[in-house]
């Protein structure tokens, strides 16, 4: 989502690296290009102007201008600014009520039904039960029922007029047959009214109701009236952003939190049901300004790791090209490699990232790796000249290809050493 933001930003970082050293007119030149960026993002005004004024007085303290890395030293002071800005830490869902309840609110096609399901399926240690409250809308209950199919999870399939009388029904069923969480998909609409807001309220009065509002997050500037009105009117605990995996601004999640006061919680990133992130504000800040992600992408990677020996391979920085290919063949279980490259830094030595790995050419790599003999794979040094030639010859590729993989696997072997260091952030000084 925040591809035009993070290319913005690098630009300006960039440009201010080429000074060296940074006059104050430097300084608030590219202040003021932030400005622009972010409100070309779709956040809010009044939230930019917080943000700018918080970095110039953090920037006249730190003394910028007098240190040996001026521009990384403003860009620690952005990344410390924005991780402020999104909630600064990791906010968990809490689920302690004897016989909880979690009630998804929002306008008519932000997600609701969508996240419910995917919500379930992310806590289905709870074993859920999901509840259909839109009574006006008989395509939403049969929406929901086939996706808690496709998941495999508990569905109140009972019918009823009156909404109170619906959840009262569903939370004894849940307490009858062993459902530990009750997940209710409320109605939505196309904008707030009085009538939608009066049928919350009937949810919010349940016992151990824990109140979300799910959020568009192409909305933009919108999505914080939003959520001003909802909190207003019903209260809400916390926020879930949906449909970050598309190519709008970005302006709903860096707006948010400051508005609200509230925490998001979760994140939509894509269309699978399995695709429900939750939010961590240091890294979602990190990605932003194109440094990557390194914690999550441990995370998928092992993850991805079912067997033993996957994990014995993680943790060793002894790659061999046997090893490369198994690897490669792991990030394909997790999904497109787009998804996975968001979260690496844009750049790891000059290469740019769509090149250290490209989802269509796995086949010609395993051709390349299976010409090589055993003791090439194992120590990829040996190959000079003419092995390059013979393995090209042999896989049907070129000598340029050849060369192309063994820098891929040079890449590959720095990454697997960040994934040793698990929770170590990725330094951006």
């Amino acid at each position: 989502m925040f591809e035009a933001l993070t290319d913005r930003l690098q630009s300006i970082f960039q440009r201010l690296r080429g000074y060296g050293r940074l006059s104050e007119k430097e300084v608030a030149s590219g202040l003021r290009e932030i400005r622009i960026a972010l409100l070309e993002a779709d956040v809010h005004y009044k939230i930019v102007k917080e943000f700018i004024r918080a970095i110039e007085e953090k920037a006249v303290g730190t003394e910028v201008l007098h240190t040996l890395s001026p521009a990384d030293t403003l860009l620690k002071l952005v990344y410390d600014e924005l991780t402020n800005l999104l909630g600064r830490e990791k906010t968990q869902l809490i689920i302690s009520s004897p016989r909880p309840v979690i009630s998804l609110v929002g306008l008519q096609g932000s997600g609701k039904t969508t996240t419910a399901c995917k919500l379930a399926l992310k806590r289905k240690d709870r074993n859920p039960l999901l509840v259909a409250c839109d009574l006006k809308r008989p395509a939403a209950f049969e929406q929901l029922q086939i996706l808690a199919g496709k998941a495999r999870i508990d569905f109140f399939t009972e019918r009823y007029t009156e909404l109170d009388t619906l959840c009262q029904r569903a939370s004894d069923w849940a307490h009858e047959h062993g459902n530990g969480l009750l997940i209710l998909d409320t109605a939505g609409r196309l904008h707030i009214d009085k009538e939608l807001m009066s049928e919350l309220l009937t949810i919010t009065r349940m016992e151990g109701v824990t109140t979300l509002l799910v959020v568009d997050g192409t909305t933009g500037q919108d999505a914080v009236r939003i959520a001003q009105e909802f909190d207003t009117h019903v209260g809400i605990d916390g926020i879930v952003l949906t449909k970050l995996d598309g190519d709008a601004r970005g302006g709903a999640a860096l707006s948010m939190r400051k508005a609200t006061g509230k925490p998001i919680l979760l994140v939509g990133v894509g269309e699978k049901l399995s695709d429900l992130e939750e939010f961590y504000p240091e890294r979602m800040a990190s990605r932003i300004l194109g440094m990557g992600d390194i914690q999550s992408l441990t995370e998928k990677v092992k993850e991805a790791y079912e067997a033993k020996e996957g994990e014995k391979k993680l943790k060793s920085t002894e790659l061999t090209f046997d090893d490369f290919l198994a690897q490669l063949k792991v990030l394909k279980k997790m999904g497109p490699l787009d998804d996975f490259l968001k979260l690496l830094p844009r750049k790891q030595k000059g290469m740019p990232l769509s090149e250290a790995f490209d989802p269509k050419a796995v086949t010609k790599v395993e051709a390349i790796i299976n010409s090589m003999t055993r003791a090439e794979r194992r120590d990829p040094r040996m190959i000079d000249g003419s092995r390059k030639r013979r393995i090209a010859r042999g896989s049907g590729t070129t000598v340029e290809d050849v060369n192309r993989l063994l820098k891929q696997f040079e890449l590959a072997k720095n990454f697997v050493r960040q994934f040793e260091k698990g929770k170590k952030k990725f330094n951006i000084l």
